[in-house]
């Protein structure tokens, strides 16, 4: 059911993404692996999801910079200030919520 016309649904939609990154960019205790194992998606995934939006857009965007837009800074910066070994838990966990 479409309840706001397709200008106001893109409006909308933009904010709760924004909302999302924010809340993710603030939340650097949770790791991308445990995102993975909850919710089937990361960080990543969704600057994938940027990119490739971008791209079918015809607005050409690097991983790197899809990466830094929702890490709000380099993913390697990210990666060196937050990232931490994943557990054997966490990974055992990835394997079985993974299995195809």
């Amino acid at each position: 059911m479409e309840k706001f016309d397709k200008a106001t649904s893109t409006e909308l939609e933009a904010a709760a993404f924004r909302r999302l990154v924010e809340h993710l960019r603030t939340r650097n205790d949770v790791q991308n692996i445990d995102l993975m194992n909850l919710a089937g998606f990361c960080r990543n995934c969704l600057s994938n999801w940027y990119q490739e939006a971008a791209s079918a857009a015809g607005k050409p965007l690097s991983k790197d910079e899809a990466r830094e837009i929702v890490y709000g800074m380099p993913y390697k910066d990210w990666q060196a200030k937050y990232q931490k070994e994943a557990t054997a838990e966490q990974k055992a966990a990835f394997e079985k919520s993974h299995r195809h």
